[in-house]
């Protein structure tokens, strides 16, 4: 059990209404009892909700990190690393209370 680590698969064949609901609803699959990982990264829901192309999806991408943290989110899969990193920390010191 301990090598298990949940991955709702943000991004592969769901709308943007199943990606923003899934982000939201990560509580939840966090209550089965593993980690959870999340991967919004410039993925094409930010996209659609932004009108922007992958390269400028950084904002999007952070809202998503930071809201996925809030709602249970373990492990976050992203392209611009040190950015995220910076964005994950505080988020998590926000919310979990540890810097």
């Amino acid at each position: 059990d301990e090598r298990i680590i949940l991955d709702p698969g943000i991004g592969f064949g769901k709308s943007v209404e199943d990606n923003l609901e899934l982000i939201n609803r990560l509580d939840e699959i966090r209550a089965l009892g593993f980690p959870v990982l999340l991967g919004p990264s410039r993925k094409s829901f930010i996209g659609y909700t932004l009108d922007l192309p992958p390269d400028q999806r950084v904002e999007g991408t952070a809202a998503a990190v930071a809201v996925g943290i809030t709602r249970g989110a373990d492990i976050v899969r992203v392209h611009d690393v040190e950015v995220m990193t910076r964005v994950a920390r505080m988020t998590d010191a926000l919310v979990r209370r540890r810097a």
